[in-house]
């Protein structure tokens, strides 16, 4: 899928990684994230003076997603840029590195890992359909947006019969 080729990488010092990756490629299961169309993938490549890889680039395309008060469909575009460092295995104090990507020596690294985490974390989990959405009714679930229910709102608190009976004496 995205996979970039150490040995071009160390005869030109940078490659350009492109993908446009279909909604339903295994990188993407399980990961919360369903995608409505193709996601675009544009990644470069470039070796740092400290003997780390830094990969830049962006992620693009359309996202389905539920809303949080109605649990309807919401589709709405994604755009993320993304800065990502890997660094050698044998590299002392690899493992040491927090927010840096470990990878084993060899012809070639491979980028979905660090993109799907790149992309998990950037989306939004909080998306409404509209500003304005009323939500369920928390008693019955009718979706208040397209119907109403005659469930009242408020309900007295069993806790304070005791005291609401002394009242009404």
């Amino acid at each position: 899928m995205l996979r970039l080729d150490l040995n071009r990488l160390a005869r030109e010092g940078s490659v350009t990684v492109e993908a446009k990756l279909p909604a339903d490629a295994p990188l993407w299961l399980d990961s919360g994230v369903t995608w409505a169309g193709p996601v675009d993938v544009s990644l470069t490549a470039s070796h740092a003076g400290t003997g780390e890889i830094v990969v830049r680039g962006s992620v693009e395309g359309e996202l389905t997603q539920e809303c949080r008060r109605c649990l309807e469909p919401v589709q709405g575009s994604f755009e993320h840029d993304l800065t990502v460092v890997f660094v050698a295995s044998d590299s002392p104090g690899a493992e040491d590195d927090d927010g840096v990507h470990v990878y084993d020596s060899s012809d070639e690294l491979d980028l979905s890992s660090a993109v799907r985490e790149e992309v998990i974390f950037a989306t939004d989990p909080y998306v409404v359909c509209d500003p304005e959405c009323k939500g369920l009714c928390p008693r019955c679930g009718v979706n208040r947006n397209t119907g109403s229910c005659d469930c009242s709102l408020v309900e007295p608190d069993p806790r304070w019969d005791a005291l609401r009976a002394l009242k009404e004496k």
